[in-house]
């Protein structure tokens, strides 16, 4: 097999031949193999569309190594060496096969702190086959023949390249290609040099190779997709350690240019010392004043425009005003600054033509202060506007800030990127980052307790009367009072999800079923829910008599009222129920157990700090002027607490840097992370074909931590794989990199609440049904993902339950055998403990059962050492368990889901909708493999069944014969007992159990056999 790595072209390098200009190449090194690309004079967006194929020795797992591509420029004068442009690590993990592969942007990154580097980098990876990339053998340097004729020829392969390897005591074979479209199908290679014990990084000096420009392709379709990692390579999907550089030093005091108010670089940030410090310049544009105004309309529309390099960023405008206020703040990333100046314009806005320049402030970077919260924000000073052309001082000021800051400071979530400058509209405010609060739920009990004079219509009809409660979406209705009386009976309650601010109104209506497919209403009633009351605990509050408005004598009908004798009456007891915590997420995973009443909270017992880094290796989720893209943004949810990270444009490595805070009332909690694709950046991109709709965020991956897991006041630094289940298998969608802290405040609080119930009280002592549960968590998802679909930015539906995990009730065969072999897991134990008390009692060892005979005397002649030999026992296994304790959190694992090996039609029955879709004979296909699975249960149920019914047969005179000798064995056995001291009858018993096999027999014993002759109910069924 080989590895392809197709070097297409890059974008927007760093200048570094100081004229302004570069010549970059490009430098490929993969498991100690080194090769490279052409040099290409004079560009900044260079085009090389070159492929360097390396080696992959198939014996050994190449899938935690990573690809490392370096861009240099070559420097010819005055002395000749190479500049650093930037680099890229690309892990293994994530290439495809040939003919998956599709066209990739990576961001260019820094190899030290202090490296300035810019532009991207695109190319093409893949896994070849070993017959596609063979070339003609090539012949070694010291077996070339030394004839001189020859020697042309070999001048002439080295040509126009520079091919080297590094394999210290081996021989690589690196290969360089120049593709020709009219010869790509029939080989991959044209030329390959061979060279012997070289280190690394050792340049061999040679001439280019000669090769014809291909033109650039890009793929017209991109779909998101992996293959699947054979059974091998399950290490593709581990965890990894990472060793991020958090927390680190301003250099050179913090400023750009060296100048700042810390001392000496010696100052460490205050906060975000789980994330890598990200520099950016900060302009806040507060306002302007005594503008000139124009001379055609005697006013002026302006507006600001901030400048610096090729970034524009400008405010919005305001009509005919000569004082404007905007008070925006725009951040620029240190990395993409290209000038050394900033611009601040301030134009006039035409109708038509080119806007009016009104003047402008120019400053110098170098005497750019540096600001660190908590330090007090900085103050912005009036500033006298310049002519454009530096021809003195013009008419107005304008008020502004300029300060060099990192991601701390507060300013960062609302400003303007400069990375984001392509998006417009509404999509400007998805971008940014946003702390989200979930609506706080109440559980909304109705107990419907009886009605009085409730008449049907038809006098002559028996009335069959029900009560239906609907609080908005939410509709519960009683049964049918079984009385047929005009005053039923119910005594039912009805339980509903409110959330605060209440907003719905509880309407009662009183029913009668007058046929199987009508009712009609009797009664209504409507009452806003705040007029109830809040309980706290399990005392019942007072009911009370509520009046009935008959149905059709309402509003439009105030006249008829009057006629109205009496009206019907309904006998309710309705409260807020604020002892429970209203489940929205489920129990397995939950983030949160506090009761809803703010009352009854407790203290936090600690805090979470998560710092969000960044992700590696995300597939392409839409296309984008013509190639792949990701616009990605992170959420994280723990408790009531959201949080979303700003969405990072067109890259599949983002780097977010935002670090976050919750308070924790319980370690047995866990936090979940999603990783999503931004389709709302106001028209900025296309759908990809895959997307179900434009309108849905697509996913990319989700995280679930455990905080019990955390050792307490550890940092975990790690990479998580994001793993997506989709309809062709389990896809690895990149890499999430985590920093993570749990930090405790008091051991004492941490040991009562291991002590104490998971959930409220309120769940224990007035319990809901599991239906009740499901129902209410379902009602609960859907305010929630209504609540915080109206925010701004809104966090969209189809976020919030993929982090809620709305479908995991759905019927599974995949989650089926996952949970089986889960409970074999368990019992696994016990049939091993069973098998090694088989040996003993079989002496397969002597040596083993000698000592657990002599176990035995001890227990038997001294039953107070019994407890304690057992919890020593415990205590010895837990501390020799301590050795192989886990060293990380654990993480989604494609074996325990069973994911690693489903079967396609289960996947497709996973992913159909409810009811199905599917045709006709596959769903009859299924629902006879629903019913084979369901018959082998069935039958191990019966079994069960019949041993239970057999233990009844011994007392119940079913069988007389046996219950007849059971019952006189009980009274001969009582009298032996009650004679003989119980250490000789446990002494017997267990020399008898554990009997040499001298002394046993094949065949079964006498008590089983009689068990086995008891009779059951079996042979009543049907």
């Amino acid at each position: 097999m080989k590895l392809v790595v197709q070097v297409v072209d890059a974008h927007d390098l760093m200048p570094k031949d100081g004229e302004g200009s570069a010549s970059p190449f490009v430098e490929v090194d993969f498991v100690n193999q080194l090769s490279r690309t052409k040099t290409v004079p004079k560009n900044l967006n260079p085009i090389w569309d070159q492929k360097l194929v390396f080696d992959i020795n198939q014996t050994e797992n190449f899938h935690h190594e990573t690809i490392e591509v370096s861009v240099y420029n070559e420097r010819r004068v005055p002395i000749p060496g190479r500049h650093f442009l930037g680099r890229v690590r690309i892990p293994c993990s994530n290439i495809v096969k040939k003919g998956e592969e599709a066209y990739q942007r990576f961001q260019l990154e820094k190899k030290w702190f202090l490296s300035s580097v810019k532009g991207d980098i695109g190319l093409k990876i893949y896994i070849s086959p070993e017959s596609e990339s063979k070339s003609p053998q090539p012949q070694a340097l010291e077996a070339l023949p030394s004839k001189s004729h020859q020697q042309p020829d070999i001048h002439k392969v080295l040509s126009h390249s520079k091919v080297f390897a590094a394999v210290p005591k081996a021989v690589a074979t690196v290969s360089l290609i120049g593709d020709s479209s009219a010869q790509e199908s029939k080989e991959e290679t044209e030329k390959a040099v061979t060279f012997h014990h070289l280190q690394k990084y050792q340049v061999q000096q040679a001439a280019d190779i000669s090769v014809e420009r291909h033109s650039l392709g890009v793929p017209l379709t991109m779909q998101p997709v992996r293959p699947q990692a054979p059974h091998g390579h399950e290490e593709d999907y581990d965890l990894k350690d990472t060793n991020p550089q958090l927390g680190e030093r301003w250099p050179n005091g913090g400023a750009y240019g060296g100048r700042g108010w810390m001392s000496g670089g010696e100052r460490y940030t205050s906060t975000y010392d789980l994330v890598e410090q990200m520099f950016y310049l900060y302009v806040r544009v507060v306002k302007a004043k005594d503008l000139p105004p124009s001379s055609i309309t005697a006013s002026c529309d302006p507006y600001v425009e901030v400048k610096l390099g090729n970034y524009k960023g400008r405010t919005k405008h305001f009509e005919r005003k000569m004082n404007p206020e905007w008070n925006q703040v725009f951040a620029f990333s240190k990395e993409r600054i290209q000038s050394s100046v900033l611009e601040v314009f301030v134009k006039d806005k035409e109708m038509i033509g080119r806007d009016d320049y009104l003047g402008r402030v120019v400053f110098d970077l170098n005497e750019i202060p540096t600001r660190v919260p908590p330090d007090s924000p900085l103050a912005p000073q009036w500033y006298r506007l310049e002519h454009r052309r530096g021809e003195g001082k013009v008419r107005g000021e304008i008020m502004v800030a300029v300060w060099m800051g990192t991601q701390a400071d507060e300013a960062f979530p609302d400003a303007w990127h400069s990375d984001a400058a392509a998006v417009y509209g509404e999509g400007v405010h998805n971008i940014r980052s946003k702390v989200y609060v979930s609506p706080k739920l109440w559980y909304l009990r109705v107990n419907v307790i009886e009605a009085q004079d409730v008449l049907p219509n038809d006098r002559s009809h028996i009335p069959e009367v029900f009560v239906k409660a609907q609080v908005g979406n939410q509709v519960l209705r009683t049964k049918i009072c079984p009385t047929h009386t005009a005053n039923p009976l119910w005594n039912e309650d009805l339980v509903f999800v409110a959330a605060e601010p209440f907003e719905e109104q509880l309407i009662i209506t009183v029913e009668d079923r007058v046929h199987p497919s009508k009712d009609e209403v009797l009664g209504k009633m409507s009452m806003p829910i705040d007029m109830f009351e809040k309980r706290l605990d399990h005392r019942p509050v007072h009911s009370r008599w509520f009046n009935l408005e008959k149905y059709g004598f309402g509003v439009l009908e105030p006249d008829r009222r009057k006629d109205l004798k009496f009206s019907s009456r309904i006998h309710l007891r309705v409260c807020l129920e604020g002892g429970y915590h209203v489940l929205d997420e489920s129990t397995m995973y939950i983030s949160d157990q506090r009761p809803t009443a703010r009352q009854l909270w407790k203290q936090p017992v600690g805090i979470l700090e998560v710092g969000i880094l960044s992700a590696q290796g995300l597939l392409p989720m839409k296309m984008k002027d013509g190639r792949g893209s990701t616009d990605a943004y992170c959420v994280a949810k723990y408790g009531q607490k959201w949080v979303r990270t700003r969405t990072i444009l067109d890259t599949l490595s983002p780097k977010w840097n935002e670090q976050y805070t919750w308070e924790v009332y319980d370690p047995c909690t866990v936090i979940t992370l999603g990783v999503f694709d931004n389709c709302h950046l106001g028209g900025a991109e296309r759908p990809a074909p895959m997307a179900a709709s434009a309108a849905r965020d697509s996913r990319i991956g989700k995280v679930r931590i455990r905080l019990s897991t955390l050792e307490a006041h550890r940092m975990y630094t790690h990479s998580y794989p994001l793993l997506v289940l989709q309809p062709n298998g389990v896809k690895k969608m990149g890499d999430l990199q985590l920093a993570v802290r749990f930090t405790t405040l008091s051991l004492a609080n941490m040991i009562y609440v291991y002590g104490h119930p998971l959930l409220p009280k309120m769940h224990y002592l007035h319990p809901f049904t599991v239906n009740q549960v499901d129902n209410l968590r379902y009602q609960a998802m859907n305010i929630v993902a209504g609540r915080l679909g109206r925010a701004e930015p809104p966090l969209r539906k189809e976020v919030v339950e993929y982090m809620l995990d709305v479908d995991s009730h759905m019927w599974s065969m995949r989650r089926s055998k996952a949970n089986f072999f889960r409970i074999m897991s368990l019992l696994s134990s016990m049939f091993s403990m069973s098998r090694w008390f088989s040996d003993v009692c079989n002496w397969k060892n002597t040596m083993t059962t000698v000592l657990v005979h002599i176990l035995f005397l001890i227990l038997i002649w001294y039953p107070e050492l019994i407890l304690p030999t057992l919890f020593v026992y415990m205590f010895l296994i837990g501390m020799w368990n301590y050795r192989f304790r886990p060293r990380h959190p654990p993480h989604m694992d494609i074996k325990l889901s069973w994911a690693e090996a489903v079967h396609p039609d289960e996947l497709d029955e996973e992913f159909d909708t409810f009811p199905s879709s599917r045709p006709h004979d596959i769903v009859r296909m299924r629902y006879d493999r629903i019913r084979s699975v369901a018959g082998r249960i069935q039958t191990v149920v019966g079994d069960i069944a019949t041993q239970g019914e057999r233990f009844q047969s011994l007392l119940s005179w079913r069988d007389p014969r046996a219950t007849s000798l059971f019952i006189v064995f009980s009274l001969c056995a009582a009298v032996v007992l009650y004679v003989t001291p119980l250490r000789v009858v446990a002494l017997i018993a267990g020399l008898y159990y554990l009997r040499h096999p001298r002394f046993r027999s094949k065949l079964p014993s006498a008590p089983s056999n009689f068990f086995r002759r008891l009779s059951a109910r079996a042979d009543s069924l049907l």
